[in-house]
């Protein structure tokens, strides 16, 4: 790397909160930061895209939502499009139609990663409140390629899962409240870059390269990550461990990304539908079965006939959804104890 290289790319990932917090730190930053800024939250994919216009109210830089293929311009800060994950590809911003990690798309990590890859010490990375842990792991991916590592302050944060994930994750450079982030990456913005730290690695390559929508397969997985007994809550494939991983992540040969905080919690979501939905099925047969016997007694037997049928239908589908809880329980909760 030259010698010339600068500070010169920041990398922004929330979610929970996140919101006022970058309402805040933008106002603080000047006209004339010598940065290109990214921003990645954790938006549903049918989001009517307010926050451009929310930050820029309050910003003195252009605040625009990412185009798939623009150039990289310094002074200027780019957000995240729904469904799609916002990467750095050398001097081009690409959108990802990969999978989605940590159960979203847009997830903080792959562009983290990809910033990580395209511009090695030149990355500003910071975490900010958010739920679970997205953005710790690529947060370890800048710092272990140069970069330098930012954490809104647990203390200060509306949800302090991902601040504190980053920081039991990653070797953290600041840790500061957010009504001081704006000043501090004024401060580190332009400033020289540390030496590149070798090149990127191919695991690293690879990650980026799912993110993107390129395809994967067992072949391609197995440089990367070991098989688990845990099945992908998205596709039901076998999920691997992504070796030397910090925070702990697995993947499946489709791409699905999870670290096992993001894993354990959907399991917990899906075991609560599950038993939901066995409850309402119980409900209904109680019902129809009461309803069967009224008709009955009154000489309707046709309808008798009908509401007993019905109540033999739903016993099946809640036979159904026990054998789900139990292969929720056997394949997910008991695998993740036992792995994790």
């Amino acid at each position: 790397m030259s010698s010339s290289a600068t500070r010169d790319i920041i990398a922004i990932g929330g979610s929970a909160g996140s919101g006022a917090v970058l309402r805040t730190l933008v106002a603080d930053l000047p006209a004339d930061l010598p940065a290109s800024i990214f921003v990645s939250t954790h938006i549903p994919a049918n989001s009517p895209g307010f926050l451009p216009e929310i930050l820029s109210a309050r910003s003195k830089l252009p605040v625009t939502q990412a185009v798939d293929g623009q150039p990289i311009e310094r002074g200027h800060i780019y957000l995240a499009a729904p469904d799609r994950h916002l990467l750095l590809m050398g001097e081009t911003i690409k959108f990802g139609a990969g999978p989605r990690e940590n159960m979203v798309r847009p997830s903080i990590d792959p562009m983290f990663r990809s910033a990580a890859l395209s511009f090695g010490p030149r990355v500003v990375g910071l975490v900010l409140t958010g739920m679970l842990n997205d953005g710790a792991a690529g947060l370890h991916a800048i710092k272990s390629n140069g970069g330098t590592a930012l954490v809104q302050h647990p203390l200060d944060a509306e949800a302090d899962q991902m601040p504190l994930a980053a920081l039991e994750a990653v070797e953290i450079d600041h840790v500061a409240p957010a009504a001081e982030l704006g000043r501090l990456l004024t401060g580190i913005a332009g400033s020289k870059a540390g030496p590149a730290i070798g090149e990127p690695s191919d695991d690293l390559r690879l990650e980026v390269e799912i993110a993107a929508g390129g395809r994967t397969g067992s072949a391609e997985l197995r440089k990367i990550a070991s098989p688990t007994a845990i099945t992908c809550p998205d596709c039901h494939g076998v999920l691997s461990e992504v070796r030397g991983s910090r925070p702990l992540r697995f993947r499946c040969q489709i791409g699905h990304a999870y670290t096992a905080d993001a894993l354990a919690a959907h399991i917990d979501e899906l075991d609560e539908a599950i038993r939901i939905a066995m409850r309402v099925m119980e409900e209904r047969v109680t019902l129809v079965e009461r309803m069967a016997r009224d008709a009955r007694d009154t000489g309707r037997t046709a309808v008798a006939e009908l509401y007993e049928a019905r109540a033999v239908e739903y016993k099946r589908y809640s036979a159904t959804l026990r054998d789900a809880a139990l292969t929720s329980l056997r394949h997910g909760r008991a695998s993740r104890f036992q792995e994790v």
